[in-house]
């Protein structure tokens, strides 16, 4: 039986672009869709339509530039943000409307001053306007998490009766935790009347650093849309990250039986080109798409990514649109990954030799923290004689591929463990050269 199939929901040009310092104009936003259709995202929510012209125009350009997947637009629970919604989505070929009012009494009292049986009243009213304008209507109760559970089955049940196709679920001040917002949704679906007739979506902030998690949770427990952003970016700490959700559910199938249409070469690209239209640098360690997530310096990951890539990476640098694994030359890293980078530059030394070259390269690394390849050919021309020197084109292309940022893909078989459609390319299992034998003590190799 097919896997069900789980609906990717892309944020990044809406609740995205609130996060302070991403805006962007129209000729980007623009730019961006087209980069999230060639990924294979659902949903695209390329605005707010009533919040400015601007927006107004991004929804249009969006609808017009990518005519197959879903275009939605925002709209407060409110007669003129419907309308103007309608208006940006007339080019669309597949428009959606999507319609939000808060239903926790902290923001019914404080926020909107009106009773749950308003809530109630103007949720289900403005979701039959907006189907009188399209048949695809999203509805969000917002601060849904801190909503009293049967008030919120209430305001559920009439917008499904109003004709709402999607519930979406927001953890919109990221309070929640997993086994908590799974028990929501599944309540939802199995307490809700008519549930059945809709499509349980889940928006998660990651105010606790639970976005993903809560995300996938709610996968588990019936949701089929999932609501994210590239790179994670949005309100205060952001969203759930769609690299994050995607890959999980693609690396553990087997917790995850589930299918979606993104195209995962083409993450890195995405975010990378997000970096480039906001000017806002993803941090280093980022899962997935960070420049260290398949970055390695400690010796003993380098020695086994030399000696099988398993070891170390659940998933191939490949499978997400990086170029290769890298072998940082730092104060943690080993002698087999100093012996490789040396035989690349054209040396080949004894262990003796070698140990000499690394004990002066640990001392290096501990005041520059990153040896680069003029810092080693210093320590070489210090330590060993010009006799020692070897034809580089003697070192095999299979290890140049190895160990240093861009080097050359080569094609290798697909880890036993991902998925078959994975290709592992790039960094190459080394054969034991002289110095460097089958019989060596693990703890010297690295």
């Amino acid at each position: 039986m097919e896997s069900p199939r789980i609906t990717v929901f892309d944020t990044t040009l809406r609740d995205g672009e609130q996060s302070p310092g991403c805006s962007m104009n129209v000729h980007e936003k623009a730019r961006l869709a087209r980069q999230l259709d060639r990924l294979g995202v659902d949903v695209i929510e390329a605005g707010f339509p009533i919040a400015s012209d601007g927006d107004f125009a991004a929804v249009q350009a969006v609808a017009a530039a990518v005519p197959r997947p879903i275009v939605a637009a925002l709209a407060r629970a409110a007669r003129h943000d419907i309308e103007r919604a309608a208006q940006a989505l007339s080019a669309a070929v597949r428009p959606r409307i999507h319609v939000f009012l808060a239903t926790s009494d902290i923001h019914l009292q404080h926020k909107l001053r009106i009773s749950r049986q308003q809530c109630i009243d103007q949720a289900a009213e403005s979701v039959r306007l907006a189907r009188a304008f399209c048949e695809d209507v999203e509805f969000s109760p917002e601060d849904a998490t801190r909503t009293d559970p049967e008030f919120l089955f209430q305001v559920l049940e009439a917008v499904i009766q109003a004709g709402a196709t999607t519930l979406n679920i927001p953890d919109t001040v990221g309070y929640t935790v997993p086994a908590e917002f799974g028990e929501l949704i599944r309540n939802i679906r199995e307490r809700v009347r008519g549930s059945e007739k809709a499509t349980i979506s889940a928006h998660c902030h990651n105010d606790l650093g639970l976005a993903v998690a809560n995300s996938l949770a709610a996968v588990a427990n019936g949701a089929r849309q999932v609501e994210c952003t590239i790179n994670g970016i949005g309100e205060r700490a952001g969203n759930a990250s769609l690299e994050e959700i995607v890959m999980a559910l693609r690396v553990r199938a087997d917790r995850y039986p589930y299918q979606t249409a993104i195209s995962t070469e083409e993450l890195y690209p995405t975010s990378q080109m997000l970096e480039e239209i906001t000017g806002i640098s993803v941090q280093p360690n980022k899962a997935i798409i960070g420049r260290n997530a398949f970055a390695h310096e400690a010796g003993i990951h380098q020695d086994g990514m030399l000696k099988n890539r398993l070891t170390y990476e659940i998933m191939t640098p490949q499978s997400v649109g990086v170029p290769d694994s890298k072998l940082v030359l730092g104060k943690h890293s080993g002698r087999h990954a100093l012996s490789l980078r040396c035989e690349q530059l054209g040396y080949r030394f004894e262990r003796r030799q070698l140990d000499e070259i690394y004990r002066r390269f640990v001392v290096l690394a501990d005041e520059i923290k990153h040896v680069h390849d003029h810092h080693l050919l210093e320590l070489i021309r210090e330590t060993a004689e010009e006799s020692q020197r070897i034809p580089p084109g003697r070192v095999e292309a299979g290890q140049a591929a190895a160990a240093a940022a861009g080097a050359e893909e080569t094609p290798r078989k697909p880890y036993p463990a991902a998925p078959s459609d994975f290709s592992v390319i790039g960094l190459t299992s080394v054969p034991a050269s002289e110095h460097l034998s089958e019989q060596e003590d693990y703890l010297w190799g690295v």
